[in-house]
């Protein structure tokens, strides 16, 4: 029997992030040598990785990073999934979020496909996250990136669990004076979901939409037809406070909407991004 010990599988599973048959197995084929079987877990993981391919990452963590430029300063967030959160808090996959952050960073876009095709150290993203996900055997996703350059950005990460790494992260871009509120903004946005900076930034067609939806729940209810126009307006402004950042009740006083808040500091919001993983 090898000898190794529970203090071994213990501390194997914590590198690797690996099921504790998985470690067994792996320390029982290299005769206890914790070296050898981190290396027989990540070359089982590589033949995995095809197969992993249609299960769901519902899981993971979220990671920003605030770098000064010529224009003020320059937010990135990033949202990496796995499939369980015992992956999401492992060391490894905590160290590969930070790998593929600093990758973003230095790409300099928000496009996925051409992060992951970017090159660490004599690999692309793709196949660093690839190996990681060989070595913890769960399916690894580079899910989506955000981008905020501004005068100033601030961030806000969350955690939904306090054992986990954050799952929630927003940037807000300000100028100088919104800076002054833009950490309570930043956790506003975490909290409320708004869609849209302003209601000049929701699609015609998602107005248009909303309109007819409102029209048409008015008449089903029999709402005069004389009162009709203002009283789909009136709807149509309140799906606007729903989904509209600027308009929404602000979350730390509900009598002032996020736009008196900033007039207070004569400041403005340029940006925002907002992940939760999953969602």
């Amino acid at each position: 029997m090898a000898n190794y010990t529970a203090a071994d599988i213990k501390a194997l599973r914590e590198r690797t992030g690996a099921g504790m048959l998985d470690v067994k197995k792996a320390l029982d084929e290299a005769d206890g040598d914790a070296e050898k079987a981190l290396e027989i877990i990540r070359v089982k993981g590589l033949k995995g990785v095809s197969k992993r391919e249609g299960r769901a990452t519902s899981d993971g963590l979220v990671a920003a990073n605030i770098a000064d430029v010529a224009a003020g300063q320059t937010g990135v967030l990033v949202e990496l999934n796995s499939e369980t959160d015992f992956v999401a808090k492992s060391p490894n996959f905590i160290a590969l979020a930070d790998k593929v952050l600093a990758s973003a960073v230095a790409a300099g876009t928000d496009d996925v496909a051409a992060i992951l095709a970017s090159e660490v150290d004599g690999r692309t993203v793709a196949q660093m996250i690839d190996e990681t996900a060989a070595t913890l055997g769960e399916k690894l996703v580079l899910r989506r990136v955000a981008r905020i350059t501004a005068p100033k950005v601030t961030v806000y990460l969350h955690k939904v669990n306090k054992d986990l790494p954050p799952q929630v992260g927003v940037l807000i871009g300000t100028d100088a004076a919104g800076a002054e509120v833009a950490k309570d903004i930043a956790m506003h946005t975490a909290a409320y979901s708004p869609i849209y900076l302003t209601r000049d930034d929701v699609p015609a067609e998602t107005v248009e939409s909303e309109r007819r939806i409102a029209e048409e729940t008015s008449r089903n209810e029999g709402k005069p037809e004389a009162a009709m126009a203002k009283i789909v307006e009136g709807r149509l402004n309140g799906f606007f406070k729903e989904t509209v950042l600027v308009e929404q009740a602000f979350a730390k006083d509900q009598k002032k909407s996020v736009s008196q808040v900033l007039a207070e500091v004569s400041g403005t919001v340029t940006g925002f991004a907002r992940f939760r993983v999953g969602a």
